[in-house]
């Protein structure tokens, strides 16, 4: 997924020595084994800085947010929006009003779904989304065809694993609504041609959401040059807390879309006869919201830029290239998922192994790899397989890493025959 770079502006190598030393979790051994970290596409580990934010707010500042006046409320309003405006920065959205925070790139979604999507929808229009979308960028969307008789449209997918951009484009009619895809397959890594899309879709007059769970953690993200009017991703993905995450979105849009969950701090005023709402962003953060999940939030940013994204991508790319040809040479294993832009996502197959056997063996190694549909059933139906392994890199994984993945492979191989 790295872009193309000279000599002048490559970035610079990342020191992973260093990097691992400040996960703590690393150090742990499974079944006697040096753990071998290779899921953080399900969920990364967390580096000490963003663990010690979390426990310093935890510690010091602790107190609900907005509207107190006493001396940890104001200090935990301050951390709470300071994280906020610490994502505005990251991803370059205009205005901390379109930076909503969720539980995650799931709940981003079904706001989206319910709140911008249901409202508008009517008999005969259409919402378009991919063949290599999770779970959570297909279900919601079919709720609301439901609820609304919209119509789902799929834009198919090839054998590499890509969406061909002449496929997406053909979906496309003046009756899409909305168009939702990912911006990285979490089953397979393949990157979309998203900023092609995202103009091809709004040519139409279609709104945009991204699904960019699987991007944040591996290159930069400017939703302003990407243009998408959605944009929506997941803190634990990204070396933060879980229960936390961001949904972006234009101000003009969010402006006009009704609440989606009621209660407090998503109101001005209350009475039997009429509920006055609040602004943005408050208006779409009813209850109490995760603080320390928004501080680890902005902890894990800073870490990740501190490393720098670009060097991590790098980094990451060359680990996925490694295990592409270590992996690709051994005759027992069919890797899932070719196509020409990836990013460090490797889903594989063995010949004779059903994939949740296999993953108990590389355990037993202290190789963590995640075996399953990754909620994306329809993916593996594509491919006739009930499931695959899947091995995703970090900025903490190193070569070794690759190679005890390379030995446990080996060894299961002996095991199953």
């Amino acid at each position: 997924m790295a872009a193309n770079v000279s000599p002048r502006n490559a970035p610079r190598p990342l020191d992973v020595e260093a990097v691992r030393r400040d996960f703590p979790i690393l150090a742990t051994t499974v079944h006697g084994r040096p753990l071998t970290y290779l899921d953080s596409a399900a969920s990364s580990q967390r580096a000490r800085p963003v663990l010690e934010a979390v426990e310093h707010y935890e510690r010091h500042s602790h107190a609900n947010v907005h509207r107190g006046v006493h001396a940890l409320s104001q200090a935990a309003t301050a951390a709470f929006e300071g994280a906020r405006e610490r994502v505005r920065r990251f991803i370059n959205a205009v205005s901390v009003k379109e930076v909503i925070f969720v539980r995650g790139t799931t709940e981003g979604i079904n706001l989206v779904a319910q709140s911008y999507a249901r409202p508008r929808l009517r008999p005969g229009d259409e919402i378009l989304i991919t063949a290599l979308e999770h779970h959570a960028n297909i279900v919601p969307w079919q709720m609301v065809c439901e609820q609304t008789g919209a119509h789902l449209r799929v834009a198919p997918i090839n054998r590499r694993g890509e969406v061909p951009f002449d496929e997406f484009q053909r979906q496309l009619s003046p009756r899409t609504r909305l168009a939702a895809f990912a911006h990285i397959s979490n089953a397979l890594g393949t990157v979309l041609p998203v900023k092609r899309m995202i103009e091809a879709a709004r040519a139409q007059g279609a709104v945009v959401l991204i699904d960019g769970a699987q991007a944040v953690p591996h290159a930069r993200v400017d939703v302003r040059a990407l243009g998408a009017d959605f944009y929506t991703f997941s803190g634990h993905k990204m070396y933060a807390p879980t229960g936390i995450g961001v949904l972006y979105g234009r101000e003009e849009l969010l402006a006009a879309m009704p609440p989606w969950q009621g209660g407090g701090d998503m109101i001005l005023t209350v009475s039997f006869e009429k509920t006055t709402y609040n602004e943005l962003p408050a208006k779409f953060e009813a209850g109490t919201p995760n603080i320390s999940g928004a501080v680890g939030l902005a902890a894990a940013m800073d870490y990740l830029e501190g490393l720098g994204i670009e060097a991590v991508a790098a980094h990451e790319q060359h680990l996925l290239e490694l295990a592409t040809v270590e992996l690709g040479r051994m005759p027992q294993i069919e890797l899932v998922g070719t196509a020409a832009h990836k990013a460090a996502v490797l889903s594989f197959t063995m010949k004779g192994v059903h994939a949740h056997d296999l993953g108990t063996i590389l355990d037993a190694d202290g190789v963590a790899v995640r075996t399953g549909h990754h909620c994306a059933m329809p993916v593996m139906t594509f491919f006739g397989l009930p499931a695959t392994a899947r091995a995703s890199f970090a900025c903490y994984n190193t070569e070794e890493d690759v190679a005890r993945l390379v030995r446990a492979l080996e060894r299961a191989r002996e095991v199953f025959g």
